[in-house]
């Protein structure tokens, strides 16, 4: 895979790739990520990416021509999906993150100030929220998206089922989670994880991710059981 990031801070880019398993994916060739300075399709020479907006009001709004250029040349480098990072976006899930994971090519743009121009959004292909709050820019929501499609490439977690127990990715959160000791400050790890019996164990965590999700995520359990439903009527 292939993931640009368009943005005026691209040193932003290395200190977030240069860790952990994304820099581990890098470094084996599973993923290239590559930061592409908007500032550098700038049409003067101080290198200007915001104006005041039109019809006044606070803040500055990033140029059309500087974004649009990055994006172009991000596009003219091999064809790919252009992704908007915005609080207007669609809420980012796992389920999406899956689906951005089969991409060959992710355009992630960045954006800053007050806003963008209205006009770049009719080159972009969809925007991505990963919250209802506003940030600074698009470069920790970008991040955000980046670490959650790459870890799903094959080869990058090393043990692909690591992947599908995981916190919604069966449409529930994650069963709880021991390892040693046995006991911790008299709260010992429950014993049918410690019986061997592999369908015990199973069904525990069963029990226990529908608990939880319906405890801590009632929408999320809510769809759960919609789900499940609708799959029983097919049958």
């Amino acid at each position: 895979m292939f993931i640009d990031v368009l943005t005026i801070f691209p040193e932003m880019v290395d200190l977030v790739t240069g860790w952990s398993i994304l820099k581990r994916a890098i470094d084996r060739g599973l993923v290239t990520i590559r930061a592409v300075n908007i500032r550098d399709f700038a049409a003067d020479r101080h290198r200007t990416t915001d104006d005041t907006p039109y019809g006044g009001g606070p803040g500055m709004v990033m140029k059309p021509e500087p974004v649009v250029g990055a994006i172009e040349y991000a596009k003219g480098t091999r064809p790919g999906r252009v992704i908007l990072l915005s609080p207007q976006g669609e809420r980012f899930t796992q389920a999406k993150a899956r689906a951005l994971s089969g991409e060959n090519h992710l355009i992630l743009v960045c954006g800053r100030y007050e806003g963008i121009d209205e006009r770049i959004r009719a080159f972009v292909d969809e925007e991505i929220s990963i919250g209802d709050y506003v940030l600074t820019g698009g470069e920790l929501p970008a991040f955000v998206v980046i670490d959650a499609v790459v870890r799903l490439l094959p080869g990058v977690l090393g043990n692909e089922a690591s992947t599908e127990e995981e916190s919604f990715a069966g449409g529930l959160l994650e069963y709880p989670q021991y390892t040693r000791p046995s006991v911790f400050r008299n709260l010992p790890v429950p014993e049918v994880l410690l019986s061997g019996h592999h369908a015990k164990i199973q069904a525990w965590r069963k029990e226990m991710a529908l608990k939880r999700t319906k405890k801590r995520h009632p929408a999320l359990y809510a769809r759960y059981l919609r789900e499940k439903e609708g799959a029983g009527h097919d049958g």
